[in-house]
């Protein structure tokens, strides 16, 4: 992801510039891990706490990950015979930005497969576009922060934080001085929005992206 030159070991002082053909320079450019179908193996093997990427990974990645491999983990343990991942787990992994998965060196030396190499970019097949602030019970409205331009009549997918999942549509949108807008276009920008369902605090709104 950086840029990087080649340094010989006899000669420390002199570093050798790394050379760019048409797909472009991609030194360490790996497929990211993804070990969803060995929860079995990684219990079994006496693993009992598991790292998260999330330092340089943005809050949707962490909750829609997180929420995913705990949901897996509940399942093995409820039936270890009977194990299995869901498309929907695989499809909520491919929902955040990622590059192709791989199982890295988990189970043997990776090969060429391992890199990618035509590319630098990353791929998801959603973007994140809100966070749920609060929910009013009695006025019957969720409020919302802006991460990305949504309009009023938009239908979202809705992950909340005990990880359920449903659509939800954006009606009667209001900024934060009770007025009504058709959208919320300004970064971070704060609006409500009439929800008969209860939305907790800290759901993520996402859309779909459209190829």
């Amino acid at each position: 992801r950086w840029e990087y030159s080649l340094i010989e070991k006899n000669r420390s002082d002199e570093g050798f510039d790394i050379e760019e053909d048409e797909r472009g320079t991609y030194v360490m450019n790996s497929k990211d891990l993804c070990l969803i179908d060995h929860i079995p193996d990684l219990i079994e093997a006496g693993i009992c706490s598991l790292k998260i990427e999330g330092r340089m990974k943005s809050i949707h990645y962490v909750a829609t990950v997180v929420s995913v491999y705990r949901k897996a983990i509940d399942a093995y343990w409820n039936d270890p015979k009977k194990y299995q991942v869901t498309d929907e787990w695989r499809q909520e992994l491919e929902k955040v930005s990622h590059r192709p998965y791989t199982k890295g060196f988990a189970f043997g030396k990776p090969g060429s497969d391992g890199q990618v190499y035509t590319t630098s970019s990353y791929e998801q097949t959603h973007d994140f576009v809100g966070i749920v602030l609060a929910y009013d019970a009695d006025a019957k409205r969720a409020y919302i922060e802006q991460r990305n331009n949504v309009k009023n009549g938009e239908v979202l997918e809705l992950l909340m934080p005990d990880g359920e999942l449903f659509p939800l549509t954006l009606e009667d949108m209001r900024n934060a001085d009770g007025e009504s807008i058709d959208c919320a276009p300004h970064a971070q920008q704060k609006f409500s929005i009439v929800s008969d369902r209860a939305l907790m605090p800290d759901s993520l709104l996402r859309r779909k992206v459209i190829c």
